[in-house]
C-alpha cells in the first residue's frame, strides 16, 4: 500500500511526524523542479531525463483489437464454452420462498425457477438476496469509525465524514453493476456514474469527483477489449455531465478462472462536499404524519433487475442477451439532484433515499427500518400504474413495484414543508409524485387501489438484516462437510 504526496516546502517533517504517529512510514524522494523534464536518480547517477510530454499527453498508446461480442455473450464466455454457458445459465435460478419461511430463517434446499407467490413474498425473497441484503455482518467486523469524525453510519446512501475545525464534510459511495455493463457497457457505466452521484445527494451532499476500479477479462479478447473502451467512454460522458472529474482510479485484467472471465464490472466511487454538516440527511423515516414523495418517475423496466433474477429465476446470460438496460436521461437525472439537494439545503426534508436495486417497493421497506436511536416505523403507500410510466400502457403491478428505472429519490418531509418542496421541484423541472405518508407498524402499499404489499416492518427489517449472516454461514457448513 503506497501512495505519494506532495507536500508543502519546508513541511516535510510535520508530514513525516503524522505517519509516525500512526506507525508508518514516509520519506522524501524528490521535489518538484522547474522545466519540462522529470529527472530521476539513484545513488548519485543519472538514470532517467525524460519529458513530462511522453508520461502524459503524448505517451505512446497501445492499440489493441477491439470487436463488440455476440448479442447476449459480453465477451465473458470463450468460444465453444458449452460446460461455462450450462454454468452460467443456472446462475440466480431461485426457489421461491414464502415470507413466513424467511422470517423462520428457513432458506431453499433446491433451486427452480418459479414467481414468488404474491408480491409480499417477492418483497421479503429481495431483502433477503445478498445483493440488497443488509452488509453489516461484514461491516461491523471492521472499525467504521473514522475517529471522532463519522457523521453518518454504515447503512445510508453514502457514508460521511466531517472535516475538522470547518461546517464542512465529506460524502463517499461506491457503486457497480456487472450485469448492465455486459448487456450495455457504454450505458451501463454511465448509470453506475449516475447512480453514485444520486447516492452523496441523498445524504446532502453536492458530487465533486469519482475515482474508479475497472475489473475486466483479459483485453487480449477483442470483446473485452472493446467493452472496456465502452465502459471508460460512458463513464466520461456521465462525469462531463455531473462536472465530475476522475481524479484517481486503477484497472484489473485477467480476470478469469478457465477461460470464463467475469462481467464488465465498474466499481465508481463517488465523493461529495457538504457545505454545512449540520444539514447531513440521516437515512429512514423519522416521524408518525410525514409525507412521503418521489422525485422522478417510474418505468418498466424490469428485464436486467434483482427481481428478474431472484424471483423470476431469469439466468445471468438470458438477461445478457434478451434484457435492455434501464434508459438513462441526463437532463432528469440533472433534475432531480439539483430538487432533492436544494431541498435538503433549504432543511426542508427529514430523509432522502435512491430507489435502486429492488425498485421502490425495497426502498420504500429501508426507509422504514431502524437505525441508531431511532426505531421502525411504517408507512401508507399508494402507487399507479400508468400516472408515472412514460409509456401510454399501464405497467403490471410487479414494474410498479419493483422496476429499476434511474433518477428516482424517495424523500419524506414535515406537511408544512410540501408547497416549498412542490416550488422547488417545479423550479428544477424535476416530476414529483406524493406517495403517502408515514405511520403505524406496517409497510402497505397499494397499487391502483388495489393492495399489493403488505407486512410487519420488524420481520422486514429482520430477513433484511439477518439473511446474509445466514447465507454465509450455511455456506462454510458445506464446504465443511465437503
Amino acid at each position: 500500500e503506497r501512495m505519494l504526496i506532495v507536500a508543502h516546502s519546508r513541511r516535510e517533517r510535520e508530514v513525516i511526524d503524522i505517519f509516525r504517529k500512526w506507525d508508518l512510514e514516509a520519506v522524501v524522494i524528490g521535489r518538484v523542479r522547474e522545466g519540462s523534464n522529470m529527472l530521476v536518480t539513484h545513488e548519485g547517477e543519472t538514470v532517467a531525463d525524460i519529458p513530462v510530454a511522453f508520461l502524459t499527453d503524448e505517451a505512446p498508446l497501445y492499440e489493441r483489437p477491439m470487436k463488440a461480442p455476440a448479442a447476449g455473450s459480453a465477451g465473458i464466455l470463450p468460444a465453444n464454452a458449452s460446460a461455462a454457458r450450462e454454468t452460467l445459465s443456472s446462475v440466480n435460478v431461485q426457489q421461491p420462498v414464502r415470507a413466513d419461511a424467511l422470517i423462520a430463517g428457513r432458506m431453499p434446499a433446491l433451486p427452480a425457477a418459479a414467481m414468488a407467490r404474491s408480491s409480499t413474498d417477492a418483497l421479503f425473497q429481495l431483502l433477503a438476496s445478498p445483493n440488497i441484503a443488509s452488509k453489516q455482518w461484514v461491516y461491523r467486523q471492521y472499525d467504521h469509525m473514522v475517529r471522532t469524525n463519522t457523521a453518518v453510519l454504515p447503512g445510508a446512501d453514502a457514508a460521511v465524514v466531517r472535516i475538522k475545525e470547518t461546517r464542512c464534510a465529506l460524502a463517499m459511495s461506491l457503486d457497480g453493476n456487472g450485469r448492465y455493463c455486459a448487456a450495455n457497457p457504454r450505458e451501463g457505466a454511465k448509470l453506475i456514474v449516475a447512480e453514485a452521484a444520486r447516492n452523496v445527494v441523498c445524504v446532502g451532499a453536492r458530487p465533486i469527483a469519482i475515482t474508479n476500479c475497472l475489473n475486466f477479462a483479459s483485453p487480449e479478447r477483442p470483446e473485452v477489449m472493446w467493452s472496456f473502451s465502452e465502459v471508460v467512454d460512458g463513464i466520461a460522458e456521465a462525469c462531463r455531465a455531473f462536472n465530475t472529474p476522475v481524479v484517481s482510479g486503477n484497472v484489473s485484467f485477467y480476470n478469469e478462472t478457465e477461460g470464463r472471465g467475469i462481467l464488465p464490472t465498474p466499481v465508481i466511487g463517488m465523493i461529495g462536499l457538504v457545505e454545512d454538516v449540520r444539514r447531513v440527511l440521516q437515512p429512514g423515516f423519522k416521524q408518525e404524519g410525514d409525507l412521503i414523495a418521489l422525485l422522478g418517475v417510474t418505468s418498466n423496466d424490469l428485464s436486467l433487475s434483482e427481481y428478474a433474477a431472484t424471483i423470476d429465476g431469469v439466468s445471468t446470460e438470458t438477461m445478457i442477451a434478451e434484457g435492455a438496460v434501464p434508459k438513462l436521461d441526463l437532463e432528469m437525472e440533472l433534475a432531480v439532484q439539483a430538487a432533492c439537494l436544494e431541498a435538503a439545503e433549504a432543511g426542508q426534508l427529514k430523509s432522502a433515499h435512491d430507489c435502486s436495486d429492488g425498485g421502490i417497493a425495497v426502498a420504500l421497506a429501508e426507509c422504514c427500518f431502524s437505525s441508531l436511536n431511532r426505531e421502525t416505523i411504517g408507512a401508507s403507500i399508494s402507487l399507479s400504474s400508468d400516472s408515472q410510466a412514460a409509456q401510454s400502457d399501464p405497467m403490471p403491478i410487479t414494474s410498479a413495484l419493483f422496476s429499476e428505472s434511474p433518477s428516482r429519490i424517495i424523500i419524506s418531509f414535515p406537511a408544512s414543508s410540501r408547497s416549498a418542496i412542490e416550488n422547488i421541484a417545479a423550479e428544477k423541472n424535476c416530476p414529483l409524485t406524493l406517495l403517502g405518508h408515514v405511520g403505524g407498524s406496517r409497510l402497505r402499499i397499494t397499487v391502483d387501489g388495489d393492495e399489493a404489499v403488505s407486512a410487519d416492518v420488524r420481520e422486514l427489517e429482520n430477513v433484511w438484516r439477518s439473511s446474509l449472516a445466514k447465507k454465509l454461514e450455511a455456506e462454510v457448513m458445506v464446504a465443511g462437510r465437503e
